[in-house]
């Protein structure tokens, strides 16, 4: 990592997806020969695209592992009582292991209020304060949100170090860059973390400065090379939809980090085939890991 410039290695989340499902099968076959067949149930509530595509991956990835799915849609104009009776009856079912509502609920609904109504133990997204306050206290043993956990099996799949090394988080959200800092800082991780976000005073001198730069705000191509210290570790956290007029669809995906980047990081996650996978592949691991739990 003290070339100037290279050619990227590509941080392949497909290729660690697959190695992490070939690790479920196994347990999914343990779980099975005791009786037990891992359980999740997704709740979508309206018409966004985007959203039933996410959930119709991790349906896919139920069948390929032989994870029980339960899919439940409603309408979007749904009450948000409607969402809280379903998910008590989901609470109290003893053959469920998992509970995710996809994201983002409909503007009247309160999403915090309906993710707290979860039983921690069936938080399988691992949004839960509960699961979040143990991450807080330094514990892995709640469920670990997927995108943050998924970026960590990543770098740990392709052998990069991290104790000592310099990490910044760019993006505060609950969802991902709070807990991904947390992560990064954990013990036997051992990174020194910065979380970079919309105040901070000179965002691209901060990253330029990390070994490890974790993108995760939602604007695509912001990241450019000089953003980059030679010879770092990029990952892309970003999914956006870019204008293009090139393409027969009118519309390209982007991630947070511009394509320059790859003449100077020394491994880069791509978009799509980077994170995504992975925030699936962590998904079904919750969901095996809170049926094990049972």
């Amino acid at each position: 990592m003290t070339a100037p410039y290279m050619v990227a290695q590509r941080l392949d989340g497909k290729a660690c997806a697959a190695s992490v499902e070939e690790e479920l099968h196994a347990r999914i076959s343990t779980l099975k020969q005791a009786g037990i067949i891992p359980h999740l149930a997704v709740l979508i509530v309206g018409n966004d695209p985007a959203s039933h595509v996410y959930v119709g991956s991790k349906v896919k990835a139920c069948e390929r592992l032989g994870i029980k799915s339960t899919h439940i849609e409603l309408p979007s104009d749904s009450s948000e009582n409607e969402v809280r009776e379903i998910i008590n009856k989901l609470n109290a079912d003893e053959s469920l292991h998992g509970i995710l509502v996809q994201s983002p609920l409909p503007k009247h609904m309160d999403e915090e209020g309906l993710t707290d109504l979860i039983s921690p133990s069936k938080d399988v997204d691992g949004f839960h304060p509960e699961n979040l306050g143990r991450l807080v206290q330094g514990r892995m043993d709640g469920m670990l949100p997927c995108t943050p956990s998924g970026v960590m099996r990543m770098l740990k799949w392709a052998g990069i170090e991290t104790s000592g090394k310099s990490a910044v988080v760019l993006g505060r959200s609950r969802i991902v860059g709070n807990p991904m800092a947390l992560l990064l800082g954990a013990k036997g991780v051992d990174c020194t973390v910065t979380v970079a976000h919309s105040r901070t005073v000179d965002s691209r001198d901060v990253c330029s400065k990390a070994d490890i730069l974790i993108a995760a705000v939602g604007r695509a191509e912001m990241v450019t090379a000089d953003w980059v210290k030679p010879g770092a570790v990029v990952v892309d956290v970003g999914i956006n939809r870019v204008d293009d007029s090139t393409r027969d669809r009118g519309w390209r995906l982007a991630g947070d980090v511009d394509s320059s980047v790859a003449d100077k990081a020394a491994w880069l996650s791509p978009v799509p085939g980077g994170v995504g996978p992975m925030t699936i592949a962590m998904l079904m691991e919750n969901t095996v890991r809170a049926a094990e739990m049972k």
